[in-house]
């Protein structure tokens, strides 16, 4: 039996190691039960590293996910990162959401936190739209966002994976929905994709506002606009904070937690801190 409690945090369950179980004395099926009705857990008293989160992972997914912007530090397959890139805040984000390729699930581990700050923070992002007023959900319904991001030679082979050639881009890119791209002479790859803000939760099929907007709009790393171009107002970009800083929730570190998020559901950052200890570990994947 899987002893559990809640977070603060709506929807979110802790799951104990009461029994010294290990991870793996845990049921699958039981846990996937649980992640499909909460879309974030956290496993505690698992005492769990880089090797022990990605062969749990390994268990629930089909398939896991390069992300060039991370310092690996698995150097069998390179599919797990150092997610501690400077120490400021990190605004809300659903991992890869201005892309076509959101993976299902972020896997968290921490293996050493601090002692004030640096909690990851999470939004549930059905609680969003359910926040939001009629104006701007309606404002969201009828309007697409478009994200424009340049990705260099490296980044893109990185991301497919070592071997990689312009023909594997174009096998990849070709009629995914919403995405128009450009290979420059430089090998490149200039993308354009546009997508709704609120999309459909993986399980349950509830409406969140759960995307990179917020993100992209404060720290960008191409651009976002409207789907026809227009920019998008400042007034806009306030009240969606407003909310989000009401359901600001952050997962209070212990080493050798680790958690399992809901990509399509939960948004996620983090909060500043100073002591460069902190030491979080992450990886992506689909499920099966």
């Amino acid at each position: 039996m899987i002893q559990s409690s809640f977070l603060k945090t709506q929807g979110t369950k802790v799951i104990k190691n009461e029994h010294n179980l290990g991870l793996s004395g845990l049921s699958t099926a039981q846990i996937l039960e649980k992640f499909k009705s909460c879309g974030l857990l956290l496993f505690r008293g698992f005492e769990v590293d880089a090797q022990k989160m990605k062969a749990f992972a390994e268990q629930f997914s089909s398939r896991f996910v390069r992300d060039e912007t991370r310092r690996r530090v698995d150097s069998r397959d390179g599919f797990v990162g150092l997610v501690d890139g400077g120490t400021h805040y990190i605004s809300p984000h659903c991992e890869h959401a201005n892309s076509p390729f959101r993976p299902d699930v972020i896997w968290f581990c921490c293996v050493v936190p601090v002692a004030q700050g640096g909690e990851t923070l999470v939004w549930d992002g059905v609680r969003v739209w359910q926040e939001m007023s009629e104006e701007l959900r309606t404002l969201f319904i009828d309007k697409k966002i478009r994200f424009f991001q340049k990705f260099p030679a490296a980044a893109w082979r990185h991301f497919l994976g070592t071997g990689s050639t312009l023909v594997d881009v174009k096998r990849t890119l070709d009629g995914l929905e919403g995405v128009s791209y450009q290979i420059n002479p430089d090998q490149s790859v200039s993308l354009d994709y546009v997508c709704s803000a609120v999309v459909k939760t993986k399980y349950g099929n509830h409406e969140a506002f759960a995307n990179s907007l917020i993100s992209e709009y404060i720290n960008p790393r191409g651009v976002v606009t409207f789907e026809d171009g227009s920019p998008i107002p400042e007034t806009v970009i306030n009240e969606i904070k407003e909310i989000m800083n009401r359901l600001t929730e952050g997962i209070p570190w212990q080493s050798g937690d680790l958690a399992m998020i809901d990509n399509s559901r939960f948004l996620h950052g983090r909060r500043a801190f100073k002591d460069t200890r902190r030491r979080i570990l992450t990886t992506l994947s689909y499920l099966k």
